[in-house]
């Protein structure tokens, strides 16, 4: 009852009815304390948090006094019962907002710094707490690039900035690896298990500190220190052994430097990250000397509708086939110049941009920004004339004819992907595709739905598999890598429990899947599980190639190429969650 009470207060106040918000939200604190007179814990979250909506309320009224009041009071209550935890810094954050936007500007940099610096290492740490951080980065991107500790700090707290594909792909991850019987395994579920432990500890020792020091109470508190201090020096032995699998690099949450990203970088290059806070866009240029940040002009939300705009240029589905149209170079001017206008002259002379994406720069090409104004001046004059062309552009100045480009979907990922040995197969190239299609589907994959006993049919319909995609790229790339160590694999050839059963997936450079991806669960009621579709093979053969059995495949590889029938096609909002991420 005083969850819901917080929830409609929080509702008013957000309308902007502050007089009811307020009535609410105080029955909402008398209803929670009225539990077992006070003594439930966890009502301290609780309690914190209707502190913070009647200081927002204070605030909005103009009272200032009783506002920061109410915001110190929601701190002061965690730090006494949830010391060092995510609530205590949600707290941390929701005070340095309020006195950064009331000119308190020294105090509340401490406070985020503080914030920053214990959620980095943590997974989903400040998962609903960014729209909170915004003004912190905002004084950050103020003193760049006069301040170049403004940059190292913006680095560090743009780490905790994990998009939610980025985040929800490591969970599933971070739950097949749990799952699994290999030492990779183990070694996680214990390190998990550690970090737990120690936490319990920490809290129980914080706890001690707050109360009166009897002997037996110090005697307590030494020995949990001494526990904690193990338990520290075993979960670093347990993390320096994970640290030699990738499958435990893909999912570790653990921060780095910019020192070093610095190291990973070589001269001539340059790592440059978009991060998006709320609607505030921001570029942080690192290169093996310099950083600085800048932040745009330009919205986050005019960033999608921009790169919507050059999309649509490209293809767009019209009257039921894909239309091309002129490329649309003044929008991709303009674009380029929002995102890197600030630093063009820095990647002046770099041969190697790391771009990491971020919003709707997950959609499109970096390689296709145009670089300079002579560009659009000269495709304009050329288009217009009598005997133009305006799908000429000849001399355009694309960012990818200036400097190689590479995509990096985080810092760390990049440096680890830099620390990792070239393979050492033999073989050249695999290709694999071209499945057999089916006159009748026997196989059926159907799973129990939750709380009603009903049998739900979560098998694909036949019509996915009677529709393979072509062989011919695979016959081409291995007709250009030529030589001994190529091989295609196509028809019955390419089925699930053939991949799978192969013991030489290690000995292939380069892996290339021209296949369909299936995203999207069979009907709306089954549960999402992403897959390659394969030929249907023998015994419990399904015809996929899922995401677990992805996970456990033992390669070697450079670089694996998934090819489907429109890879860089935009996927709706619903096929979107219906693969179980929230956006991106």
């Amino acid at each position: 009852d005083a969850q819901a009470l917080q929830l409609i207060g929080t509702a008013q106040r957000l309308e902007g009815d502050y007089d009811d918000a307020e009535l609410s939200l105080n029955a909402a604190h008398k209803r929670a304390i009225a539990v077992r007179d006070g003594r439930v814990i966890t009502i301290t979250r609780l309690r914190s948090q209707i502190l913070s909506d009647l200081g927002l309320i204070e605030e909005a009224r103009g009272d200032l006094a009783d506002a920061e009041a109410f915001f110190r009071g929601a701190l002061d209550l965690l730090a006494v019962q949830y010391p060092e935890t995510r609530a205590m810094n949600g707290a941390r954050a929701r005070l340095a907002s309020y006195l950064a936007r009331r000119g308190g500007t020294t105090e509340a940099m401490q406070l985020y710094e503080t914030v920053v610096e214990s959620s980095l290492g943590q997974r989903g740490a400040i998962v609903g707490l960014e729209n909170q951080l915004a003004p912190y980065f905002r004084l950050l991107a103020q003193n760049s690039p006069q301040s170049a500790d403004s940059a190292v700090k913006f680095f560090r707290a743009s780490q905790l900035l994990v998009r939610p594909g980025v985040a929800e792909t490591q969970a599933v991850l971070a739950r097949e690896l749990s799952g699994g019987s290999d030492d990779s395994a183990r070694l996680f579920r214990q390190s998990n298990n550690i970090s737990r432990e120690i936490e319990r500890k920490r809290l129980r020792f914080a706890t001690l500190s707050r109360i009166e020091q009897s002997g037996a109470v110090a005697a307590e508190r030494n020995d949990l220190a001494s526990e904690i201090d193990r338990l520290e020096i075993e979960q670093q032995a347990t993390l320096a052994e994970l640290s030699q699998y990738p499958k435990y690099r893909a999912v570790a949450s653990s921060a780095m430097t910019i020192d070093d990203l610095r190291a990973a970088l070589l001269a001539d290059e340059a790592y440059v990250r978009l991060a998006i806070v709320g609607e505030d866009i921001y570029t942080l240029f690192i290169d093996s000397g310099s950083a600085a940040i800048h932040r745009s002009s330009m919205s986050a939300d005019e960033m999608l509708q921009s790169v919507t705009k050059i999309r649509a240029s490209i293809s767009v589905f019209e009257n039921g086939q894909n239309v091309t149209y002129p490329f649309d170079i003044e929008e991709s001017r303009k674009l380029y110049q929002a995102l890197f206008g600030n630093i063009s002259d820095r990647l002046a002379g770099k041969k190697h941009l790391i771009f990491e994406p971020d919003g709707a720069m997950l959609q499109l090409p970096v390689n296709l920004l145009v670089t300079d104004d002579a560009s659009v001046t000269r495709y304009l004059a050329q288009a217009d004339a009598a005997d133009g062309d305006p799908f000429n552009f000849v001399g355009a100045a694309w960012l990818g004819r200036a400097i190689d480009v590479s995509t990096a979907v985080s810092a760390k990922a990049f440096a680890d992907a830099r620390k990792t040995p070239d393979s050492r197969g033999r073989g050249q190239y695999l290709g694999l595709g071209k499945n057999v299609p089916v006159s009748k589907l026997t196989r059926a994959s159907s799973v129990r739905s939750g709380g009603t006993g009903e049998t739900l049919d979560c098998s694909w319909p036949t019509s996915a598999w009677n529709r393979p995609i072509s062989d011919s790229e695979l016959l081409q790339a291995k007709s250009i890598i030529g030589g001994s160590g190529t091989e295609v694999l196509t028809g019955s050839a390419f089925s699930d429990d053939a991949i799978k059963g192969r013991s030489d997936l290690t000995d292939f450079r380069i892996l290339h899947f021209a296949t369909h991806g299936l995203l999207t669960p069979p009907s709306p009621n089954c549960p999402a599980k992403p897959a390659l579709l394969t030929s249907f093979g023998g015994g419990d053969s399904d015809g996929l190639l899922s995401f677990d059995e992805i996970f456990d495949l033992r390669l070697d590889a450079d670089i694996v190429i998934l090819s489907a029938c429109d890879t860089a096609g935009q996927a709706s909002v619903e096929a979107t969650r219906a693969a179980g991420i929230v956006s991106g």
